[in-house]
């Protein structure tokens, strides 16, 4: 017999998020991992307890990461007898994460369980290329001296050259900066507007820090207390002055290195529990996780990249029988300035929700003031696979503080893919 028991977000911990090459350049996927959960296990005193499963991801990583869940979980401080798990969906990581252990809460398989994620930019897997690595396993394959001299007949210096992990759309060969460009101009999205959004953010996140509200969210490492992309003394005057990063050559170019987030590291977890977990344990519920939904969007035919949240959106409110202005916040994925935009301007297209998301009317507006009210990822950077758990963390505290309501998470990803979820309290 399936359950479906109410799935409590009982809070989470991050470590500040790092522009790349910067804090955590040595640092590594697991050491980030560990610092993060090894966190919320203090915070929560959980140390030696089991609990039903670690999910953890990273989107960037090294085969020798392996298993990042389960390694981080058997540093945390947690019972080495609880479970990992390690899973993926580029931008969308964490907040993935953090649904499978609410479907396993959900359906009485687990009791707690901890979700989040975390990633690098700057300890990047460098390989070499395939024809060297091909020379170097008959080597090692070898039975005599001669066979490995003979492994290497031909070789070329030019065969050293490493292979980078790439940051490009398989399928189109264009990085997500030039997609997101794409979908500026069939939206018209102004450069202004964008400009102004990641103003907000930052000097919103600025604002949060200072009255304290990252206070029991964002732990030190490595000598840092606050994400380091921040830049609360920006203008719009010192925005409007960056250059366009992804086309430079159309003289139409919008996206810029501030309006779009830039490559950061960082490591982010999120506690989740049925009630009765939480209520042996003293603890107290945030929100709860009403429901999530993911989509995906034909990018290679022509739909814009990261405009899969529309879709995963109204598939979500529909099932739940809510409007899109029946949330008092909204948490939408700063991944760029202008996918923001394009995302909210189809939302109010009447023909865009007619003909693609086969609604009625248009779902409408939502109020600005009720967007990322606590900055997001512009002003935060974004670690991939942590962003997810770093939005449900910053949600379910700013629920709580407010007393009750509703919030709404959209987040696009790499792939043409959005991963939504409802939370309320």
């Amino acid at each position: 017999m399936l359950l479906h028991r109410p799935v409590a977000v009982l809070g989470g911990v991050r470590i500040p998020f790092c522009r790349q090459n910067t804090a955590y350049s040595d640092v590594g996927n697991l050491g980030l991992s560990v610092r993060a959960l090894g966190a919320l296990v203090e915070k929560y005193g959980l140390q030696g307890v089991q609990l039903g499963e670690v999910a953890m991801g990273a989107v960037i990583k090294h085969s020798s990461d392996w298993n990042l869940g389960r390694e981080a979980a058997l540093s945390s401080g947690l019972s080495p007898l609880t479970p990992g798990i390690t899973l993926q969906r580029a931008c969308g990581t964490s907040l993935d994460t953090v649904v499978h252990i609410a479907n396993k809460i959900a359906l009485g398989q687990i009791d707690a369980g901890v979700g989040g994620g975390s990633d690098t930019t700057s300890d990047v897997p460098i390989v070499y290329g395939a024809k060297l690595r091909r020379r170097l396993l008959k080597a090692a394959a070898a039975k005599t001296v001669g066979e490995k001299l003979r492994a290497f007949a031909g070789f070329r210096p030019s065969e050293l050259k490493p292979d980078f992990p790439g940051v490009a759309e398989p399928r189109t060969g264009k990085s997500m900066g030039q997609h997101c460009e794409d979908m500026a101009k069939e939206w018209h999205i102004p450069r202004e507007a964008q400009d102004e959004l990641a103003l907000s953010s930052h000097h919103k996140l600025a604002a949060a820090y200072e009255r304290g509200f990252f206070d029991d969210l964002v732990v030190p490492f490595r000598g840092v207390s606050r994400d380091n992309i921040l830049r609360p003394d920006t203008t719009l005057a010192k925005l409007a002055s960056l250059k366009p990063a992804f086309d430079r050559t159309s003289g139409r170019g919008t996206l810029t290195a501030g309006n779009s987030t830039p490559l950061t590291d960082g490591a982010a977890t999120c506690l989740l529990a049925s009630n009765e977990w939480a209520q042996a344990r003293g603890l107290e519920p945030l929100c709860w996780i009403r429901d999530a939904q993911v989509a995906a969007v034909d990018f290679v035919a022509g739909e814009g990249l990261l405009m899969a949240p529309t879709v995963a959106v109204a598939e979500m409110l529909t099932r739940n029988n809510l409007t899109l202005q029946d949330f008092d916040f909204y948490e939408i994925h700063e991944a760029f300035a202008a996918q923001v935009l394009c995302t909210l301007r189809a939302w109010e297209s009447e023909e865009y929700c007619r003909n693609r998301l086969g609604l009625q009317h248009a779902m409408g507006s939502i109020d600005p003031a009720k967007l990322n009210p606590n900055g997001s990822s512009l002003a935060t950077g974004h670690p991939f696979a942590a962003t997810g758990a770093r939005i449900v963390a910053t949600a379910a505290k700013e629920l709580a503080q407010r007393g009750g309501g509703r919030c709404l998470i959209s987040i696009c990803t790499a792939g043409g893919m959005g991963v939504v979820a409802i939370l309320e309290r």
